[in-house]
């Protein structure tokens, strides 16, 4: 069995298992990527044990962790891990490898496992997280699709993935559609840390020498923001406009977002907060029209009103290059129609780059 010291965040790949050590609350807000949770306590366990340390002292709390500890561990043996081989080979971490993962480890290693522990734990892969977007995100040779609402970026993004592309999906990585009622039905957002493993788990596996394509968003994804070398190398790179006739557009909100019209009332007050920028009048129109389903009007005056202009003055605001990109003008945004867009050679293409962007390269 190996004694080494403790494994580092680039050995991960080398285990059979990476086991997560933390409590159910901690693994949800974020954990390493295919790690499983055995948690050493549970929540209610370790607000005991907290409790106790603050009002008692830490010899007590040690004493009836410990009890908790053994008793969890036991259980993850009998139940969990009863037909791992001998040469099962598993890493464990808590939040900065210290005393749970730790019990963890000792105990495997009394069964005879190789069992190893992370070096500081979930707080190391954290910071590796963090330093890894900073030091990659600038060296992605990204490709931004534009275009006014509705024009299908994301579902282009999908198509040029399909054929080889590679393609940096951030609205499906933070499971939001990016506008005001971009939120997706069932389906919460994750935390800003498990956003940004996410994040940090895609770009880690793009050939940098090769185009990214990523569909143009803000600073925020909903509540999910951007890490700011990410940005910037966004607002820096060379842009594709996708153009397509206002009813084309329409007839894609009317099938993208026709989930909207379930809930009418929802939809009237996720309105709201354009009534200071758009006035009462017209507000109460949109609000009415959700109110009864008439997501036709609603769509077309909000797009005509409200997306259009924001549109309009963002785009040069916001991306350097804005007025040397290239314009992509399609007749209709159906899925075939997109899927023959992105077969017919978009996806091998590369945009030209800036001129006046000398920093606008693999290696910078």
């Amino acid at each position: 069995m190996s004694r080494r010291a403790p494994v580092q965040v680039s050995e991960i790949d080398q285990f059979d298992v990476v086991i997560d050590a933390r409590s159910p609350s901690e693994f949800a807000l974020d954990h390493i990527p295919g790690a499983i949770n055995c948690p050493v306590l549970d929540d209610e366990e370790r607000r005991i044990v907290g409790t106790i340390y603050k009002q008692q002292s830490a010899f007590e709390a040690r004493r009836v962790g410990g009890a908790m500890v053994a008793a969890n561990l036991a259980r993850h043996l009998k139940e969990r891990f009863a037909d791992q081989p001998a040469d099962w080979k598993p890493l464990v971490y808590c939040w900065r490898g210290g005393l749970r993962s730790g019990s963890m480890v000792a105990w495997w290693r009394l069964v005879g496992w190789d069992a190893q522990q992370l070096a500081g734990g979930y707080k190391r892969f954290r910071q590796q997280v963090v330093a890894s977007l900073a030091e990659l995100a600038p060296r992605l040779r990204l490709q931004v699709l534009c275009g006014p609402t509705g024009s299908a970026k994301t579902r282009l993004l999908h198509a040029l993935a399909e054929q080889g592309a590679q393609v940096l999906d951030l609205e499906g990585l933070a499971c939001h559609k990016g506008s005001l009622l971009g939120a997706v039905p069932g389906q919460a957002q994750p935390s800003q840390k498990a956003f940004e493993t996410a994040l940090y788990t895609a770009i880690r596996r793009f050939d940098l020498s090769r185009p990214v394509w990523v569909e143009a968003e803000s600073r925020k994804i909903g509540r999910m923001a951007l890490p700011q070398a990410l940005v910037d190398r966004m607002r820096s790179a060379p842009c594709l406009e996708l153009q397509a006739p206002l009813a084309e557009r329409l007839d894609f909100l009317l099938r993208d977002y026709a989930y909207l019209g379930d809930a009418p009332e929802q939809l009237a007050q996720q309105l709201e907060p354009l009534r200071t920028l758009h006035g009462h009048e017209v507000l109460n129109q949109w609000q009415a029209w959700a109110r009864q389903g008439q997501l036709a009007p609603l769509f077309e005056s909000l797009v005509t009103l409200h997306y259009d202009p924001q549109y309009a003055r963002s785009q040069a605001l916001h991306f350097r290059h804005w007025p040397q990109r290239e314009l992509l003008s399609v007749d209709s945004l159906t899925p075939t129609a997109l899927a023959e867009l992105a077969a017919d050679g978009l996806a091998r293409r590369e945009l030209p780059t800036p001129s006046g962007n000398a920093s606008y390269s693999s290696s910078s």
